[in-house]
């Protein structure tokens, strides 16, 4: 019986760079960030993702640093109307460095701060709530499990950056 272990390799390859290429057609262009309150018609997030209330991908990362731009890609998917666009100013209202523990099927199983914002307890709730309501996460297959750390860049209108994504500084 011939082994199909390389074949199985090389369709989970492809399956996961057509997914990456139909994620990477839908990012838009940055634009000045604006204070007009947006109608939930015209932030609501469409497609595989919306449908689903998690990702309709797999990540082929190999290393935790690699997961982590799924990790970001997948929350900028589900959250796109409170990201911040464009340059984030100088001068933030909270930044905070997190480990996301995701078991192998995408589901978060821990959280824990390296770096907590603790004069804005409620932007440490809200983005502990972010993430646990982005899970199931993409399943990272070929670590089995990972833990992997990103900052969260909160400006005072509520909406975020994450420093894997940020756009920069002004």
């Amino acid at each position: 019986m011939p082994d199909s272990t390389p074949r199985r390799f090389w369709l989970l390859t492809l399956l996961s760079a057509a997914a990456a290429a139909v994620v990477s057609a839908c990012k838009t262009a940055p634009g000045p960030a604006t204070a007009q309150p947006q109608t939930p018609e015209a932030s609501a997030v469409t497609g595989p993702i919306a449908a689903r209330r998690g990702s309709a991908r797999s990540s082929a990362a190999t290393s935790p640093r690699a997961y982590r731009q799924d990790g970001a890609t997948h929350i900028y998917g589900l959250n796109a109307d409170r990201i911040y666009k464009g340059k984030i100013p100088p001068l933030l209202y909270a930044i905070g460095v997190l480990n996301v523990e995701i078991d192998r099927t995408g589901r978060v199983t821990r959280l824990d701060w390296m770096r907590a914002p603790r004069h804005a307890p409620e932007v440490i709730a809200e983005i502990e709530r972010t993430i646990k309501q982005a899970s199931p996460f993409p399943a990272p297959i070929r670590l089995g499990k990972v833990v992997y750390t990103d900052t969260w860049l909160w400006h005072k209108s509520g909406q975020f950056q994450l420093d894997t994504l940020t756009e920069g500084q002004s």
